[in-house]
């Protein structure tokens, strides 16, 4: 009986250690692609996020099994396309016209779970106006951009390596059964470190970019089981498989998406003239 176990557990193992290098292997390859088109901005950045909302509404559709309806998926792809296009032209304010008419668009084109359609829109949309407008300062966008990305890649890794290696109880079993309190201490951990370096090197504030990475590692984590409590809602393990090792642009995206919309909601809330990077980065 002993051997019997012992030889499932070996390939399960190796299984897992090849999964993490495949893991770390794309992200090696896509995390520098992102950050230098964050890097270059403009319509390279508009361009990429658009591609990346209309994937992720894609995916979506997919999980909830509404893609084979042709004229939902139309409706919000033509509208995540029109508002790229004027976010690229400098038209924010028609962009985000396009977004709600587009949101009613797919309502109104959808023969079934059309909430969830719509709710799939709109997720895929927060996610493509919001990373625009942090870039779209001069200043500190990139600067602003980097940070959130850093706050949620430092999360998922701590996350990961934390859990992993310490385990324990479980954070929300029902929904996802592999993360643990552990890891989400750990992720948090990650943020805290990435708002220490940035002080240290005299990017704003300790105190103020501390608070803002605990809040942002928090909402991060947060979107992450959110998408995961969508899938098993609907019986899905990965929104696809794009990207190896890490499931669909969904599965990789779900705790930006979070993390990126609330800190765009923050920036625009402190009404910062000098723009929602500045807002977000200068206190």
């Amino acid at each position: 009986m002993t051997s019997v176990n012992q030889e499932q557990v070996a390939p399960a193992a190796g299984g897992e250690s090849r999964n993490l290098r495949t893991r770390i292997i794309a992200a090696l390859v896509l995390a520098p692609a992102a950050i230098g088109i964050a890097w270059a901005g403009g319509v390279l950045w508009i361009g990429l996020v658009t591609l990346a909302a209309i994937g992720m509404y894609v995916e979506w559709l997919t999980i909830v099994g509404t893609a084979q309806e042709k004229q939902t998926v139309a409706a919000g792809i033509a509208a995540l396309v029109l508002s790229g296009l004027s976010l690229a032209l400098g038209y924010g304010a028609f962009s985000l016209v396009v977004l709600v008419i587009g949101t009613a668009a797919v309502a109104a084109v959808s023969r079934r779970l059309r909430l969830w359609s719509v709710a799939g829109f709109c997720y895929a949309a927060a996610a493509a106006f919001a990373s625009a407008q942090v870039r779209l300062d001069d200043a500190y966008g990139f600067v602003a951009l980097i940070f959130v990305m850093l706050v949620v890649w430092a999360a998922d890794i701590g996350g990961y390596f934390a859990g992993r290696g310490i385990g324990g109880p479980k954070l929300w079993p029902r929904v996802s059964p592999k993360k643990t309190w552990a890891g989400a201490i750990g992720g948090f951990a990650g943020g805290l470190v990435v708002a220490a370096g940035f002080a240290a090197i005299g990017i704003g504030k300790l105190t103020p970019l501390l608070l803002l990475a605990a809040f942002l590692s928090v909402v991060s984590q947060s979107g992450d089981l959110f998408e995961s409590a969508v899938k098993r809602r609907f019986g899905v393990k990965d929104s696809s498989q794009i990207i190896p090792g890490h499931g669909g642009l969904l599965d990789r995206l779900d705790g930006f998406v979070a993390a990126i919309v609330v800190a765009a909601l923050f920036g625009f809330l402190r009404g910062d003239a000098n723009g929602i990077g500045h807002a977000l980065m200068i206190w």
